[in-house]
């Protein structure tokens, strides 16, 4: 896993489809289903911190382009 893609695709797989249109939202919205993933067991712990790293990254990339 190491694209926003491959995390969309994990997502799917559960049934999971997310575009709310504001792509922060979108971001930590997919965290939180990917931690209800985890607490439930469906996903391995390697991909739920993998997943977790390139979500965060990506959240933190956006509000940077949104401040300038």
């Amino acid at each position: 896993m190491k694209t926003i893609y491959d995390i969309q695709q994990l997502l799917k797989q559960f049934g999971t489809f997310i575009y709310i249109g504001d792509r922060v939202a979108d971001l930590e919205l997919m965290e939180a289903e990917l931690r209800e993933l985890y607490h439930s067991q469906l996903i391995e712990t390697r991909d739920y911190q993998t997943a977790l790293l390139i979500l965060r990254h990506e959240i933190q990339l956006q509000r940077e382009r949104q401040r300038q």
